[in-house]
């Protein structure tokens, strides 16, 4: 069963626990625009998929808060590409 992605706005940024380790995507919000500067995952978590359900629950929550999103940091925007469900948050 996967833990829920959690907002931590003390640090800013959205938070995913694997395992007691922490995947996050820090965020800056701008009215209705949510930045997304920076994804990160602890190395042991890499290439598990960890960061992609980071990013779903993400979306998630943007689209439950009426946000539009733009990734600014290169996994982001590179998985919002791929996934196409999730290009109608978009914004600039």
């Amino acid at each position: 069963m996967s833990t829920p992605v959690k907002d931590n706005p003390a640090k800013s940024r959205y938070e995913l626990d694997v395992d007691g380790k922490i995947v996050f995507a820090n965020y800056r919000r701008n009215g209705s625009t949510l930045y997304i500067p920076y994804v990160e995952a602890p190395p042991s978590l890499r290439g598990t998929g960890a960061a992609g359900r980071l990013m779903e629950g993400v979306m998630a929550i943007a689209r439950a808060e009426g946000l539009t999103v733009v990734p600014i940091c290169s996994y982001a925007a590179n998985w919002v590409h791929r996934h196409r469900e999730h290009h109608d948050l978009l914004g600039r």
